[in-house]
């Protein structure tokens, strides 16, 4: 009974360690591209992944910066270790005390710090900037790993070596460092793990460009993970796993092994064997990982001022529309992406990084114009403005009065998703987002503005509303609803309703249309009491350093057959007028969703910037919210 306890307890801690990871293998062979259905069987995912060279770049640039980093630090941190070992005990224990800052701090702080740091001395956020950051926290543990290595070493047999005629450096390498080797190779590997599996640090002081793994993950489960990052991960366990099996491998010969156990330990020893099993097959695999490296390092060929940097929000761009500008222009295009308006705005503002493009939204345009963050755009670089509908244009003079700092991009309203085989009634009001019937099956939108829409709408004010009691009103509805409510999302609202994970999500239009064409049992609708209608635009921030690349990047984006390429990658609402005669779907083309008419568009407001003040108060009602 107990061996059976002992086995049932080790199988389920196996399962718990191990269910995730199969699930996630699983879904890399899944021919759907949201994890909320199976498609059938596909190996398609593997290919795109060798061709994604967004996270082919992100996991070798992660490898490298691990590398250097680890190596550096190592060096530094065993000749900081030397050091502190020969001070006096007083100095020893203050060094001491300073050198472990970096490991007793928080990493956000540390992050924050080095970013602020980096801005103040006018140094240009990318790969520098991230392997200076990595080097300053992995010292730290390499002194930590070196010192006990030191402590154990007698210091008379290395003065017995200089009395012998050695010089310093040399009896150090002959008589210390193989003293302290195995501290030093503890330090490197910790180093090494501690780079590769940094995030926070990371997020605070990358430039634009420039994406480790975890960055490039955390981006993507914002806004919903790519299948091929599914493929990676399998392929990244798979490598560790054969790995530690080749490393612990072991012939069995004990006289309880079975005969074929035997006889593949006999196998297993064989010389010929061993050689390849823990020499070339380690060997290649570094092989493939260095030359792939290589590679991918070689597309990134962005330098000099044949460039232009974009910041853009997530999957809100065909990536073929930027192979064709680069093929057609010869500008190389760096490319980034935000999840939030709040997210980008600090990073544009700070001038940390000189982007020169960025796609915000209506209220967050005014307010770069009123804080002088914009240029004015030099629209005869910009033909094909023409194509953009007037009504669009005319809509942008409310954040963006006299249409100098702004191109419309991509709109939209914001309204319920529900789905008809989970809701019992058809809805038309914001009011069943606080029905107990639907409890634990709503998503709410995890946006300051948009939440607050939901609530001031339904008690009939402005959602540009900046009236104390009003707001203080709308955050008492939604403290009122936060029990009812699944979950605060973004864009994982498309999963979850596509896989029927919930009744009812507050939801883009774009996304909307997706999601139906994904589950038929989805339906959209903009509540009676009225809603968001917002603009997406490109604008150019006063610190540019491309102005006329960036002037180009947005009048390619205004060609009429790349504005519908846009449309149907992203299922967003263009305003290019000319891109809407080219859908050739006539029911696509004038549908209700994506090209919603008058008598819903009068009901609807656009955001406006309501000062930083005003700004201010909605964040911190929003902070009430989300802590009560």
């Amino acid at each position: 009974m107990k061996k059976i306890l002992q086995k049932t307890y080790l199988g389920i801690i196996f399962f718990l360690l191990y269910a995730p990871i199969v699930t996630l293998m699983i879904l890399s062979f899944n021919n759907s591209k949201t994890r909320a259905k199976w498609g059938g069987f596909t190996g398609k995912w593997y290919v795109q992944l060798f061709q994604n060279e967004q996270i082919m770049n992100a996991l070798y640039t992660t490898l490298i910066i691990a590398v250097l980093a680890a190596a550096i630090a190592t060096v530094l941190g065993t000749m900081a270790a030397i050091g502190i070992q020969a001070m006096k005990q007083r100095s020893k224990t203050i060094t001491l005390g300073i050198t472990n800052i970096p490991m007793l701090n928080g990493e956000i702080v540390m992050g924050i710090s080095l970013m602020l740091l980096f801005i103040a001395g006018r140094i240009n956020l990318g790969f520098g900037t991230i392997l200076m950051s990595h080097i300053t926290f992995c010292v730290p543990y390499v002194v930590l790993n070196v010192l006990p290595k030191l402590k154990q070493t007698s210091r008379y047999t290395y003065e017995a070596a200089l009395d012998l005629g050695a010089s310093p450096l040399y009896a150090f390498f002959k008589v210390v460092f193989p003293d302290i080797l195995p501290g030093v190779i503890s330090g490197f590997l910790l180093a090494f793990t501690m780079s590769l599996d940094d995030f926070v640090i990371t997020h605070f002081t990358k430039g634009p460009g420039i994406d480790t793994l975890s960055t490039k993950i955390y981006s993507e489960v914002r806004k919903g993970i790519k299948p091929e990052m599914y493929a990676l991960s399998t392929l990244l366990f798979g490598t560790v796993l054969i790995l530690l099996l080749l490393v612990n491998m072991e012939p069995d010969t004990t006289a309880k092994s079975s005969k074929t156990s035997r006889r593949f330990s006999h196998f297993l020893q064989k010389k010929p064997v061993r050689i390849f099993l823990r020499r070339v097959v380690p060997a290649v695999m570094a092989l493939v990982i260095i030359a792939g490296g290589f590679f991918y390092g070689s597309k990134e060929t962005i330098t000099g001022d044949n460039q232009v940097v974009v910041y853009n929000w997530g999957e809100y761009l065909d990536p073929e529309t930027i192979t064709l500008f680069e093929e057609e222009t010869g500008i190389n295009v760096v490319y980034e992406e935000f999840e939030t308006n709040e997210i980008m705005y600090p990073k544009v503002q700070s001038g940390a990084i000189a982007y020169d493009v960025v796609c915000p939204s209506d209220y967050m345009i005014q307010r770069m114009i009123e804080n002088d963050l914009l240029a004015e755009i030099n629209f005869d670089n910009i033909p094909n403005i023409k194509n953009i509908g007037s009504t669009y244009m005319k809509t942008s003079q409310q954040f963006d009065p006299e249409n100098k700092y702004s191109v419309p991009y991509c709109w939209g309203t914001i309204g319920i998703l529900y789905n008809k085989t989970m809701v019992d009634e058809p809805i038309d009001s914001w009011s069943v987002l606080w029905d107990e019937k639907y409890k634990d099956n709503i998503l709410m939108q995890d946006s300051v503005r948009d939440a607050f829409a939901v609530a001031l709408k339904l008690s009939g004010h402005s959602l540009n509303s900046a009236d104390l009691d009003e707001l203080t009103a709308a955050r008492d509805l939604l403290i009122e609803q936060k029990p009812l409510v699944q979950a605060y999302v973004i864009d994982q609202v498309r999963d979850k309703m596509i896989g029927n994970e919930a009744a009812i999500g507050v939801i883009y239009s774009g996304e909307a249309i997706y999601t139906q064409n994904e589950n038929k049992d989805l339906e959209y609708v903009v509540p009676k009491e009225g809603s968001n209608v917002w603009i997406d635009s490109w604008v150019i921030p006063k610190n540019a350093k491309h102005k006329e690349n960036a002037e180009a990047f947005i009048n390619f984006l205004c060609r009429p057959d790349i504005a519908k390429m846009n449309f149907d990658y992203i299922t967003y609402s263009t305003p290019n007028e000319a891109a809407r005669a080219l859908i050739e779907d006539e029911a696509l083309r004038n549908n209700t969703i994506a090209f919603p008419g008058p008598e819903i568009l009068d009901r609807c407001e656009t955001f406006s910037y309501l000062g930083d003040e005003t700004n201010d108060i909605y964040n911190e009602l929003w902070r009430e919210v989300k802590s009560n």
